[in-house]
């Protein structure tokens, strides 16, 4: 099949992995990741290091913040009133939420800090701001 390029439906396992070694993700003892190359269902710097490879070739790979997950954005962050939530949610730290944004479209926020009186919603993706490490093998070229 040569090598993979946009547009092709490839296989792949990963192991991911942050600066201080933490495994964040792995397609070990799971399926591997199938996508299509320039859909844009993958972070960017992922799809990059994709095309050029030939079935079962491994590569580590680093991918700094901004070819991730983005900058971590203070203005994703916010505080609401505890009323301001539904009656029937119960919060807790870690806790992560849907919330209708202004397009009609939800998105997901995560309860970062709690008070008696006050909620802190961190909108950003949890990997956000982190430069990333991947061993990535290929496994397929379809």
């Amino acid at each position: 099949m040569g090598q993979a390029k946009i547009g092709d439906t490839v296989k792949v396992h990963y192991t991911g992995k942050l600066n201080d070694g933490t495994i964040f993700d792995t397609s070990e003892g799971r399926e591997p990741l199938k996508f299509t190359i320039g859909e844009g269902h993958i972070i960017p710097g992922f799809e990059q290091a994709i095309i050029g490879m030939s079935i079962n070739e491994s590569k580590t790979i680093k991918i700094p913040s901004d070819n991730a997950y983005g900058p971590y954005r203070k203005e994703m962050v916010v505080v609401v009133q505890r009323n301001q939530l539904p009656s029937h949610i119960k919060p807790e730290k870690g806790l992560h939420l849907r919330i209708p944004g202004p397009d009609g479209q939800g998105f997901v926020v995560i309860i970062t800090d709690m008070s008696d009186s006050t909620i802190t919603l961190d909108g950003n993706h949890p990997l956000a701001g982190k430069d990333l490490t991947f061993d990535i093998q290929l496994i397929e070229i379809a």
